[in-house]
């Protein structure tokens, strides 16, 4: 009888692995089915109640009358009802009916609604529209926000304008000293503001209130630098730029443009007081003087160019005349210099 022929390497390892193959398979059969799931359950999208409405509503801060002055910031803020965590709304400007800015911005918890805001500042005059939206998603139902409107208010202003531009005009040019006349109209004594500023930060001797006067108002120019702090209630003459100024308390209170003596009939150089006042008009057309030194004096007269003109004296506009007469009193100081 022939002896069985030996077992080749592969049949001994099945016969070795055998037992523990059964082994892992009668482990794998008592597992439960749920164990043996590759995928994770998914669970299914959440469907908005179409019986709960969200509304979306806008509202501004910054605003005067629905008017902001181009250049000055304002926030666009609205509320959400009925809001779910992770939401956003599209907030959209037009200015003139044009696109001009699209942003996607989230809705904050706050108590029971959701908030949103958008701080602003367009340089540019025009008519905005600005409207808020939220797009249907499978957590929240589509909302629109009522279209509202704003305008923007162009930064310049001229002889015979009135409303925002003016009123903001006229409320910086008060705080630094000058006067300004009827609010929210430039009138005449408003454009003497303008002046009076201009000549105070060397632009242009003009009366129309550029971009430029604007941007430099905001930024805080025009003020009147007080050379002689300790002379107490007194007045100052700038010579150099042309200007007045009725000084109390180390501070410019008053502001106005004057024309000094011409070239050839200087404005004397100094410090004086008042020694003699004299209302009315006289002959030569002075109206309301103050006198500070021999025949020098402060006082109205119907013309006052941008430039020196004078015998010597300080013109100041007629209207002005009276007020700044009174302010003085006999041995007010009077300092006059070049800068």
């Amino acid at each position: 009888m022939r002896p069985a022929p030996p077992y080749s390497h592969t049949e001994v390892l099945k016969r070795r692995l055998a037992p523990t193959f059964s082994v892992v398979v009668l482990a794998l059969l008592a597992l439960p089915a749920a164990a043996l799931a590759q995928d994770p359950v998914v669970e299914p999208a959440p469907t908005p109640d179409p019986a709960v409405k969200t509304t979306v509503k806008l509202g501004f801060t910054g605003l005067t009358n629905r008017q902001v002055l181009g250049g000055e910031a304002w926030t666009i803020k609205g509320t959400v009802s009925n809001f779910v965590a992770g939401q956003s709304v599209t907030l959209k400007v037009k200015r003139n009916g044009r696109a001009m800015l699209t942003r996607t911005l989230a809705i904050k918890q706050d108590g029971s609604v959701g908030r949103f805001k958008l701080a602003v500042k367009p340089n540019r005059g025009g008519l905005l529209t600005v409207q808020a939206s939220h797009a249907a998603t499978p957590e929240m139902a589509a909302a629109e926000s009522r279209p509202l409107k704003v305008r923007v208010v162009s930064r310049s202003a001229r002889a015979g304008d009135r409303g925002l531009a003016v009123k903001y005009l006229q409320s910086r040019l008060s705080r630094l000293g000058y006067v300004v006349g009827k609010r929210g109209y430039y009138d005449a004594r408003t454009g003497r503001a303008v002046l009076a500023f201009r000549k105070v930060t060397r632009m242009a001797r003009t009366q129309v209130a550029s971009s430029e006067v604007f941007s430099r108002l905001a930024r805080g120019w025009g003020r009147f630098k007080v050379r002689y702090k300790n002379h107490g209630r007194h007045v100052e003459i700038d010579l150099t730029r042309q200007v007045l100024a009725l000084i109390n308390r180390g501070k410019a209170v008053r502001i106005y443009p004057t024309s000094s003596g011409k070239s050839s009939t200087p404005t004397i150089v100094g410090n004086f007081s008042v020694y003699r006042k004299e209302a009315g008009t006289n002959s030569l057309g002075m109206i309301f003087t103050s006198y500070f030194i021999r025949g020098y004096a402060i006082h109205g007269f119907v013309d006052v160019p941008i430039y020196p003109a004078s015998h010597g004296c300080l013109r100041i506009p007629p209207s002005e005349a009276v007020s700044v007469y009174n302010w003085i009193n006999i041995g007010t100081r009077v300092d006059t210099y070049y800068r």
